[in-house]
């Protein structure tokens, strides 16, 4: 008997086959496929298109002109803008100076009254242009006409725009508060149709007028003579104010019953200018009070008669 047997011994089991059990081996591939790799962006530095930057730029140049309240960037811009294409006309009735000197009296204006403001002096600028042209060799022949064929230097863009200035910069800086901004504002109108409706009248009266006046004695004078009045020179510069004031209103800048203190207000201070030209221009003493002075003599009293009417005019109304 086999040991095996007397032992109780038992053979080992046999090995399993592999090939009953591949399916405990995974088999891998002989050959593994490569995927294409994605291609690689590649990002180049570009430059804009010229029309793309030149429509940029005048859009946030259009964005800054619109800018409510008025900057004085958007001042500026306006302003160089509006020169630069007004040239002609400015050429024709300011000197170099006096452009230099108008365009810091329009970016001010700018600043404070916004583009209302500035159109109010366009207005007069150009109004009091065309008439100091009229009749310019007449003039000339009897030495009354204004000098350099009537373009007017910085003194001349001072002497008229001094009291508007002066309520240009109360209105940026707020001067009394908010509630007297309106006041500033008709003071800045008033001073224009008492400058605009001065030059008319002298302008015309010098080309048009058959008798002359002297306002402090009545005695007939020739025309262009200091203090002297004529009923044509009076009714157009009447006229001259009323237009600016009826500007005024359009624009905003003033209502009705300010309109009309305007026009009052600047006809009592060409009233007054006319006495001063009478009595001291010219004369001993007074050598100083040439029309520059005298013109802001002038404008500055229309601009405190229109505020010291407007403020007796609302204190009855409250009464």
């Amino acid at each position: 008997m086999a040991l095996s047997t007397l032992l109780h011994i038992k053979p080992p089991p046999p090995f399993p086959s592999l090939k009953s059990h591949r399916s405990f081996f995974p088999i891998l591939p002989t050959k593994i496929p490569i995927q294409n790799p994605k291609p690689i962006k590649q990002f180049t530095m570009q430059r804009p298109h010229a029309s793309t930057t030149v429509h940029s730029a005048v859009s946030d140049a259009v964005t800054l002109i619109q800018s409510s309240p008025a900057t004085w960037q958007s001042a500026i811009l306006s302003n160089l803008l509006i020169f630069v294409l007004g040239s002609p006309i400015l050429v024709s009735g300011l000197s170099l100076s006096g452009i230099a000197a108008a365009f810091l009296l329009g970016t001010l204006t700018w600043r404070a009254f916004g583009p209302s403001g500035f159109l109010l002096v366009a207005t007069y600028f150009i109004i009091g242009t065309a008439v100091t042209k009229v009749r310019m060799a007449q003039k000339e022949a009897e030495g009354v006409a204004e000098k350099r064929k009537g373009r007017r230097g910085p003194g001349s863009v001072i002497g008229s725009s001094a009291a508007g200035c002066i309520c240009a910069f109360l209105t940026i800086f707020l001067v009394g508060g908010k509630a007297y901004l309106r006041l500033w504002q008709l003071g800045f109108v008033a001073s224009f149709c008492t400058k605009l409706s001065d030059t008319v009248s002298s302008e015309v009266g010098k080309a048009y007028g058959k008798t002359t006046y002297l306002v402090t004695t009545l005695k007939v004078v020739p025309r262009g003579t200091e203090g002297a009045v004529s009923l044509e020179g009076t009714l157009a510069g009447l006229l001259a104010s009323v237009l600016l004031a009826f500007v005024g209103c359009l624009m905003g800048q003033i209502n009705g019953p300010e309109a009309i203190i305007c026009v009052i207000a600047s006809q009592i201070a060409n009233v007054g200018e006319s006495i001063i030209g009478a009595a001291l221009q010219d004369k001993e003493g007074f050598r100083w009070l040439n029309n520059d002075a005298v013109n802001v003599i002038n404008i500055s009293m229309g601009s405190i008669f229109a505020v010291l009417m407007q403020q007796a005019l609302l204190k009855n109304l409250h009464m």
